[in-house]
């Protein structure tokens, strides 16, 4: 009685940064490789987009949670869980998810990701029985080369996202998001193609549509349109109003000249070859029309809202539902610890993606469309 007495005490709350010794000796029990450090743990404390919650007894922290909230998605990243010895199968872990679950809800968050190792069978049967489902997995993983399972649980059990079996591509260049969102719906329509970075980069020198401010020239919607239709893809473009795209990236007179003529020479390639040329302004309803009819979509967004930068970034959209869109973002964010895993199938509020597909300032909505 008395155990179960002090077991009924364990508090879960969020981690302060005096907490930051007991955190680290967690570690060090917890885990013989992939620790987390002081470094990481003080920015996880203080600055970063994240939530540390601690489990704790008689004022000993026995157990913590790293939760990270990426981007302007609608997902939460479970990054670590941690559970001392001492105090293993008393149900702390149970108790922690709830509390990342709560604490994901509470930022508005409707799904939840996580890594776990395959040979920790113990963790993957804590997750399944909370609701987790397998999503993907991930080879050569860990810091020991074992492989994870990649697992996701909604928050929201009545979103019922259909969602294309888009495969994943992560761009190799910070310049090559077209070609790689491009050669995800190329895969999807034709599984046998290779995805490799020769065709990444053949792709991005037949659609380099305009220069940038400084650095490489980023791809329009008629380069990328016409790759893929002089491969034997059915292709639509959708775009508001006329004009050079993109233009107002660029200052120089003489760059914009070269942007006008090199649209215009894709333009008339695009008619030659029958490739539907549609100024309609598409919304959400135009998107979801799309892929009603078969078509895999790739949208161009601006990235102000994701990454706080200024520039065009091209994503695939996989899916949707009442709430969402789901798209397959070509980019990692591996400066903030990001992984593959928070860039596939990424819910993003229909609202939120509404304001980011426009870019510049006239506002160009631009979508690329490719059927079998």
């Amino acid at each position: 009685m008395a155990a179960e007495s002090t077991r009924d005490t364990d508090a879960v709350r969020p981690a302060r940064p005096g907490d930051l010794d007991a955190l680290l000796e967690l570690e060090r029990h917890c885990f013989d490789s992939d620790r987390i450090s002081r470094r990481q743990f003080r920015y996880l404390l203080t600055r970063a987009n994240a939530t540390v919650l601690v489990i704790e007894r008689g004022g000993r922290l026995l157990g913590d949670l790293v939760l990270l909230f990426s981007r302007a998605t609608s997902v939460a990243r479970l990054y670590s869980i941690a559970v001392h010895g001492e105090a293993r199968g008393q149900g702390l872990g149970r108790r922690l998810m709830k509390a990342a679950e709560g604490a994901a809800w509470a930022h508005h968050r409707a799904y939840l990701r996580l890594e776990v190792r395959k040979d920790n069978q113990a963790a993957v049967a804590l997750y399944q029985s909370q609701g987790y489902r397998r999503l993907g997995e991930r080879s050569d993983y860990y810091e020991d080369h074992m492989d994870a399972w990649r697992l996701e649980k909604s928050l929201a059990p009545d979103l019922r996202p259909q969602l294309a079996p888009v495969p994943y591509y992560e761009q190799s260049l910070e310049f090559t998001c077209g070609p790689a969102a491009l050669m995800m719906a190329m895969q999807t329509l034709r599984p046998e193609l290779e995805l490799t970075r020769p065709l990444e980069l053949r792709l991005w020198r037949e659609a380099t549509t305009i220069f940038m401010t400084s650095g490489h020239g980023g791809c329009g919607p008629y380069g990328l349109a016409l790759a893929a239709a002089t491969r034997g893809f059915r292709v639509e473009v959708h775009v508001s109003g006329q004009g050079i795209h993109m233009v107002d990236s660029v200052r120089s007179e003489q760059k914009k000249e070269v942007m006008r003529l090199v649209q215009e020479d894709m333009h008339q390639q695009l008619r030659a070859l029958r490739v539907p040329i549609i100024e309609d302004g598409f919304g959400i309803a135009g998107i979801e029309g799309c892929m009603g009819r078969g078509g895999i979509p790739l949208v161009l967004i601006s990235s102000w809202q994701i990454y706080h930068a200024r520039f065009p970034h091209w994503v695939v959209i996989t899916g949707s539902d009442d709430y969402f869109l789901y798209v397959n973002d070509p980019f990692v964010d591996r400066d903030e610890g990001e992984t593959r895993i928070d860039s596939i199938h990424m819910p993003i509020q229909k609202e939120k993606f509404e304001r980011m597909a426009r870019y510049g300032r006239a506002g160009l909505r631009a979508m690329v469309v490719l059927y079998a």
